[in-house]
């Protein structure tokens, strides 16, 4: 891909700042500041969300024949900086990024022309159901059972981890629908209602006090087979694919925006000994690395090829970058970092102790230390680069 912007991608870059100027409001930047994770509370992410829907941006990566706005992969690319430097709330990626790109690819036409415009207008806010208390890293040991039974599957296990469960009106799972054979060709990719009978939250508070993951049980709960996205027992393809997409790319900008945080931080508390220069010195370097990484990426999905296992190298430099501008921000905020209430949620009028930018970024510390686990450990991405990549 181009690397210099041409005359139309500056122009195109003034119209994307145009935009957001005119409409992110004083709220929706205050909930991107405070933000800890790539999730903010659904009613953040949907107020934006149908912002951009109103002006078709909703889904940059999207092909035009499914709404997408038909951008270039640089314009992708100036959309996601531009929005990080506003600081802008992130989407729930679950039904754009990650979801949405499956059913395009493994949905019927029915379920394509129900699910993908639901997606794009925010009616449907998805969660993820794949990792289970015994199966994490280790997805294919899955157990969540699936009994066919007539036109439904009767569904008994539950699901970990469930990133805003207690927010979402869908989930797609894995769940297992053989016994027989390797793991891995006993599982089916299945969509569902939240609501249907049989299905309960259970809330799991994290180290950063914070209510965004859950627990999902699943007691008798009939979903239709017509709900099955691929075929029968063929769900690890599925949910493969899926995976590419939610392990690599679209990082930097958010990475960029970190280290202008950082620096803001060191500036006013007064940071500035050689030692710690030269570590920002270092992370900002490693942020230009995958910045080009990302470039090469967009330029590959462009000429039609999907991720592979470069998503596994961008994941594992994502988040350890991610993990050590973190450490810099606390280290930055001093002593007031690790004397902080929970006060950093949008709209919370409670005074912390000291800045305010000490709470969050000692919240986004405790929360991020769960990003190289998340969407399958480092050692899984190391692991996948040395099989794939490496012929190991």
């Amino acid at each position: 891909m181009q690397i210099e912007l041409t005359d139309a991608d500056l122009a195109f870059q003034q119209e994307v700042r145009d935009f957001i100027a005119a409409e992110l409001t004083p709220e929706l930047r205050e909930a991107g500041r405070r933000m800890t994770s790539v999730f903010v509370d659904k009613q953040w992410s949907l107020a934006w969300q149908r912002i951009l829907h109103a002006r078709g941006w909703a889904a940059p990566a999207w092909p035009v024949e499914f709404g997408g706005p038909g951008w270039t992969d640089t314009q992708r690319y100036i959309f996601d900086a531009e929005c990080a430097r506003a600081g802008a709330p992130q989407l729930s990626p679950m039904g754009l990024k990650m979801v949405g790109p499956v059913i395009m690819r493994y949905g019927t036409p029915a379920q394509r022309d129900f699910y993908l415009p639901r997606i794009l207008a925010g009616d449907d806010y998805w969660c993820q159901g794949y990792s289970e208390p015994g199966a994490g890293s280790d997805l294919a040991s899955l157990q969540l059972r699936a009994v066919a039974d007539g036109d439904d599957y009767v569904l008994n296990g539950s699901k970990i981890w469930t990133t805003h469960a207690h927010f979402a009106n869908r989930i797609f799972c894995l769940v297992r629908t053989s016994g027989e054979g390797k793991p891995q060709q006993g599982i089916s990719f299945l969509l569902a209602e939240m609501d249907t009978p049989g299905i309960s939250v259970r809330p799991i508070i994290t180290l950063a006090g914070e209510h965004e993951v859950n627990q999902v049980f699943f007691d008798e709960v009939r979903v239709p087979q017509a709900n099955r996205l691929g075929a029968e027992n063929d769900g690890w393809t599925v949910a493969k694919y899926l995976l590419e997409f939610e392990r690599g790319g679209g990082a930097a900008p958010g990475l960029y925006a970190a280290l202008d945080r950082v620096r803001a931080i060191a500036a006013v508390e007064g940071v500035g000994d050689a030692d710690f220069r030269r570590r920002l010195a270092e992370v900002a370097t490693t942020v230009d690395a995958i910045a080009m990484t990302e470039r090469r990426l967009l330029g590959a999905l462009a000429r039609g090829a999907n991720p592979g296992p470069m998503s596994s190298i961008l994941k594992i430099q994502a988040t350890e970058t991610t993990q050590r501008l973190d450490e810099l921000a606390v280290e930055a905020s001093g002593v007031f970092a690790a004397a902080q209430p929970v006060v950093h949620a949008p709209g919370r009028n409670e005074r912390g102790v000291g800045p305010d930018h000490a709470g969050i970024a000692i919240a986004r510390y405790l929360n991020n230390r769960a990003a190289s686990i998340y969407g399958g450990s480092n050692e899984i991405q190391r692991g996948i680069i040395a099989k794939t990549m490496l012929g190991l």
